[in-house]
């Protein structure tokens, strides 16, 4: 008899987070789910890690870990410490609360915990929720398709230094079977620092911003969600710009 896969499930939102719990009886259903995430939200961390301190480790319930550090820490925790008699088949991060679409990946946790995952040679989805309204967030549509991903994935596998961003449309023509593969857009954020003072008459900073100018073709993530399309992009981490190599390797400095 064959064994059942194995899915290792973290986050950013932290592990009590909603689109966590949400997916968790689904992606129970194709396989045993260990869920290793971070104790508390830890959103905007990116690929972080922490050096500086010990972690601590938190089992809550059976395969239930809470990690006090980042998601990219969760992942290390999880594959080097609490599973390392058994990598995971596959790892899912998310579901997020938010999106992470264009340039807003490099500051997620949720794309930093898969990205952390492919690294260690483990087949991974990082899957977002692509709403800021905190009141009506449907998680249904997101984890039909993150089972229906996920089992393609266990079954196929994904090409070398590939992990697969997604986001899904908080739409009521969202379905799990309307999805795009997509490029990953540029876009350019305005007003992203405010500067007000406080009741004792110091200044401060919040940063925020506006959704500016988008660049990129017709096919990206974020034009295919605005449709009400489930955009899927694949990533990679060789950010290496090989037109300007080619040109640069001829000059002398």
């Amino acid at each position: 008899m064959a064994r059942r896969p194995l899915i290792l499930l973290s986050n950013d939102d932290g592990v009590e987070g909603e689109g966590l719990r949400a997916v968790h009886p689904y992606l129970q259903k194709i396989g045993r789910v260990v869920v290793c995430a971070p104790d508390r939200e830890r959103s905007g961390t990116g690929h972080s890690l922490t050096l500086t301190r010990p972690l601590r480790v938190k089992k809550l319930a059976r395969d239930v870990y809470a990690v006090d550090g980042t998601p990219t820490d969760a992942v290390m925790v999880a594959v080097h410490g609490l599973l390392k008699k058994r990598k995971p088949d596959i790892l899912v991060s998310g579901i997020n609360w938010g999106p992470n679409l264009c340039d807003d990946i490099t500051y997620s946790g949720t794309v930093a915990a898969a990205m952390e995952g492919m690294l260690l040679g483990i087949s991974s989805i990082a899957v977002s929720l692509a709403t800021r309204n905190h009141r009506k967030p449907s998680w249904g549509v997101a984890a039909q398709f993150t089972v229906r991903l996920a089992r393609f994935v266990l079954k196929n596998g994904l090409p070398e230094d590939t992990f697969l961003n997604v986001n899904v449309p908080n739409s009521r023509n969202a379905k799990p079977d309307r999805y795009a593969i997509t490029t990953q857009g540029r876009r350019i954020y305005e007003d992203v620092l405010y500067e007000k003072i406080d009741p004792r008459g110091k200044p401060y900073y919040w940063i925020a911003g506006s959704e500016g100018k988008l660049r990129g073709g017709k096919s990206n993530d974020l034009l295919a969600v605005k449709r009400g399309v489930i955009s899927v992009t694949p990533l990679h981490l060789d950010l290496t710009h090989y037109k300007v190599m080619d040109k640069l390797i001829h000059i002398k400095l």
